[in-house]
């Protein structure tokens, strides 16, 4: 098997695997990271949202072998990490909105809410309705109210 070497939540790490072996598989089932979550498997429920160097990207969709060794991919587990705290703000932003029911798709939508924040930050402005209304992270519980308004305060304090 080839050897594939890229960095996760701030660690080199390398794996022996098929290069077709897609991303998720590599972090759940050889890596032992369960954050990203399987949902659909085809790129369109977003539950594996995790962030390939700094942008929001969908494991499921991406074989191990498209990674280079500088490539940081960071997932739930290695959020806090990247402000030096317990919690990212967006995270806190979570629980303080009460956001969750089950959970599953948690981590995707808050790794979709920092790279959208972190992008429109960059654009030099502020949340809009219409960037909120471009998350396309499904929620079968339908929180969807309670993300919009977490991704706002999230914002505020990243």
């Amino acid at each position: 098997m080839p050897k594939h070497t890229f960095r996760l939540n701030g660690e080199q790490v390398t794996v022996d695997v098929a290069d077709d072996v897609r991303l998720l598989w590599v972090l759940r089932d050889v890596l032992g990271v369960t954050g990203p979550k399987y949902g659909c498997g085809i790129n369109v429920c977003k539950a594996c949202t995790s962030h390939v160097n700094g942008k929001a990207a969908n494991p499921c969709a991406i074989p191990v072998k498209d990674l280079a060794p500088t490539d940081e991919v960071t997932t739930i587990e290695g959020l806090p990490a990247t402000v030096g705290k317990d919690l990212h703000p967006m995270q806190q932003a979570w629980l303080d909105h009460d956001v969750a029911q089950c959970g599953y798709c948690q981590p995707g939508q808050i790794m979709a809410a920092v790279a959208l924040v972190r992008r429109v930050a960059e654009e030099g402005r502020t949340i809009t309705d219409d960037d909120l209304d471009g998350i396309r992270n499904i929620c079968r519980c339908g929180t969807y109210f309670r993300i919009r308004e977490a991704i706002k305060d999230g914002a505020r304090h990243m």
